[in-house]
């Protein structure tokens, strides 16, 4: 603890919270590049291997089974041993996985592999946006937060740029680009301070105060905040504390938009894009150059939310991007079902692709991390987090195991209708129970939920 804040010493106040937020998202950026880079090397991989659809989505989905195991693992781990460690327990299972990729001589060393990174990104998606809000002042914790997603898209649009550079080089060499930014985390990470709030769970009110100096621009706001924590009078809580009636608002609305994320279809595109392109007319070098623009307008979609959240607010930016997302899917599916693949067919689809990815990206995926980990009091923060990411990689699991069936089975046009129909849905579920969350602390948000003021739509 001592040597986190030496190492810092010449950080103080915003700077030194910009700059544990920064380390800690290089989480994310392994997180996006590992899940991402696969839809460019399983073109190879298919070949080398001799794998068919089903084998490919096995590939594929490996690492989201791991994510899940992961993430209900890190829930433990990070309320008993904190979240900084968990943090850099993550970044060496990266090292790892991404070591044994790199070498796999099998379809069944492949998998393994992609489990182990599966497991690490499973750990990250739990422990880094619990860390980062922690850590952050209510004004900034919403950017603050959206960085981690922000690196996530980030690191997806890295690998289809390496992707698509690499298009003739081997796979392996595109897997192991991710042993250094898993380094950079894990020593990165040796060096910051540890939660406040983690600190103050466990007793150690003189440590919590130490980093709140740190991490505060004055003595009376580190005092103030470290005695709202106190005041709250947490105790590490049990798995059923989640099933509590006072809990339940906030485990309903945060699981609530970690499954709409996967099932309103967004890693479907991400993770098949270069196929859906190759269909809709383009060829495979065209199809991956065109994958790159939509992890550019992922990108943009996330800055662009990492601004709203904070000035419009999380509620608000999900319900006036998500209409942006049914309208696209709809258009999308149109293209398919009247087989537009000449003339400026194939470009309409990709604007189609491209609105939707900005709609949704823009929306749910920058709030899933955010929500989840404001919403849950400190007692149960860890193992409510667990349930988000774990709600989030089941749904992604499904997504991946069964939408190359879908649009074989019901033809693309359906499945994107369907992904339309699944999208409005979302909007009205985010209208009745996901309140809003800006500029508020962690702990009035907590007694937003022992008040039972919590949902927008409550019993008087």
């Amino acid at each position: 603890m001592t040597q986190s804040l030496d190492v810092s010493r010449k950080l103080s106040g915003d700077a030194l919270t910009n700059f544990i937020a920064t380390i800690s998202a290089t989480g994310g950026l392994l997180f996006g590049y590992d899940t991402g880079i696969i839809s460019s090397a399983l073109l190879q991989i298919r070949e080398q291997f001799h794998l068919d659809t089903i084998g490919s989505e096995i590939v594929t989905s490996a690492i989201i089974l791991g994510a899940l195991l992961g993430c209900l693992g890190a829930g433990g781990i990070s309320d008993r041993f904190g979240r900084r460690r968990t943090v850099m327990v993550a970044a060496a299972l990266f090292l790892a996985g991404t070591a044994l990729a790199s070498a796999a001589q099998s379809v069944a060393v492949l998998i393994v592999s992609r489990l182990i990174l599966g497991l690490a990104i499973g750990t990250a998606s739990q422990i880094v946006p619990i860390y980062i809000a922690e850590i952050s002042p209510p004004s900034r914790r919403g950017r603050l937060v959206v960085g981690f997603q922000l690196a996530i898209v980030s690191g997806i649009t890295i690998s289809f740029l390496t992707g698509y550079f690499l298009r003739n080089s081997s796979w392996r060499i595109m897997f192991g680009i991710g042993m250094l930014p898993a380094l950079i985390l894990f020593v990165g990470m040796a060096f910051l301070p540890n939660s406040p709030r983690w600190l103050a769970l466990k007793g150690r009110t003189d440590e919590a105060l130490a980093v709140l100096r740190r991490v505060r621009t004055s003595e009376e706001a580190a005092q103030a905040e470290l005695q709202g924590i106190i005041d709250n009078h947490d105790e590490q809580a049990p798995w059923s504390e989640l099933a509590k009636p006072w809990v339940r608002p906030a485990l309903i609305a945060s699981v609530g938009i970690a499954l709409l994320c996967q099932l309103t279809g967004i890693n479907a595109v991400l993770y098949y894009a270069p196929a859906i392109f190759a269909d809709a007319g383009f060829g495979q070098d065209s199809a991956l150059l065109t994958s790159v623009a939509v992890g550019m307008a992922m990108v943009c979609a996330t800055i662009f939310g990492g601004w709203a959240v904070d000035t419009w607010g999380r509620r608000t930016l999900i319900l006036r991007l998500l209409p942006g997302a049914v309208i696209s899917l709809i258009v999308l599916g149109a293209m398919f079902a009247f087989h537009m693949t000449g003339g400026i067919g194939p470009w309409i689809t990709v604007l189609a692709i491209m609105g939707y990815t900005i709609c949704n990206t823009g929306s749910l995926s920058v709030a899933v991390w955010l929500v989840g980990a404001e919403v849950y009091p400190l007692s149960c923060r860890g193992k409510g987090m667990s349930l988000v990411a774990g709600s989030h990689w089941g749904a992604d699991l499904i997504i991946s195991l069964t939408t190359l069936s879908l649009v074989q089975g019901l033809g693309a046009h359906m499945t994107f209708w369907l992904f339309a129909i699944v999208n409005a849905f979302a909007f009205f579920f985010v209208l009745r129970y996901v309140p809003e969350t800006k500029g508020q602390s962690l702990e009035q948000l907590e007694r937003s939920l022992r008040d039972g003021t919590f949902a927008p739509v409550h019993k008087s």
